[in-house]
Parts: C-alpha cells; sequence; structure tokens
C-alpha cells in the first residue's frame, strides 16, 4: 500500500504541475491561483513520500496528516478555479475526483496507522 500511495501521489503532483503550467499563462488572478495550488497539489505527495522515512509512529501519522491537510487545501483551490469561472468544470472534474480519493485514502492511512499497535 506504501508504494501506491506514494505512486499515486506523485502522478497527482504531475498532473498538478501541467494544470498549473496551464494557468501561468494565464494573466491575472489565474496566475496567483496558480501558484497556490502548485503549492498544495505537490506538497501531498512530498509528504507522503517524507511519510515513508517517518522516525516514529507520530512522525509517519504528522507528516500524513500534513499531507491530508494539503489535500484538502488542493480541493478547495480547485473548486474555487471552478466557481470562479477561471477552468471549466469539465477540464479539472477528474482531478477533482482524485483529490477526493486521495482525502479519503490517508484519512484513513491516518485512523488505521493510529489503530495499530
Amino acid at each position: 500500500m506504501k508504494k501506491d500511495i506514494c505512486d499515486r501521489t506523485f502522478t497527482f503532483s504531475i498532473r498538478i504541475v501541467k494544470l498549473c503550467q496551464f494557468l501561468d499563462d494565464k494573466p491575472g488572478v489565474a496566475r496567483t491561483l496558480a501558484q497556490q495550488l502548485l503549492r498544495s497539489g505537490t506538497s501531498i505527495g512530498a509528504n507522503v513520500e517524507e511519510a515513508q522515512a517517518a522516525q516514529s509512529k507520530a512522525d509517519f501519522i504528522g507528516k500524513m496528516m500534513i499531507a491530508l491537510k494539503e489535500s484538502r487545501e488542493t480541493r478547495y483551490w480547485l473548486k474555487l478555479l471552478v466557481a470562479s469561472e477561471i477552468v471549466s468544470q469539465e477540464r479539472i472534474s477528474q482531478l477533482q475526483t482524485e483529490t477526493e480519493e486521495l482525502t479519503r485514502i490517508l484519512g484513513a492511512i491516518i485512523v488505521s496507522t493510529k489503530d495499530s499497535k
């Protein structure tokens, strides 16, 4: 499972980078939102990767909690991009779905790790 979440969040980060490259070509607010999205969207995978080298169970949970928070923030920025009509729903619906799935997976990993002895 560890390998799967690492691969999945890395692939997600690539998709976020590509969306941000698209947004960066647009003037004004789109560029600013792209910067926010880039930070939160790529931080998910970075923190999941760091969790793999955690020094303790608490350290692992802490890194995964940060990844979960970043996932929720990413969900917010994607929702804002659609609501403000900067990006169409159709263009990023799969990315939004993946964000929701990652959020649920990360939450489940945290809960199961807390429950394990």
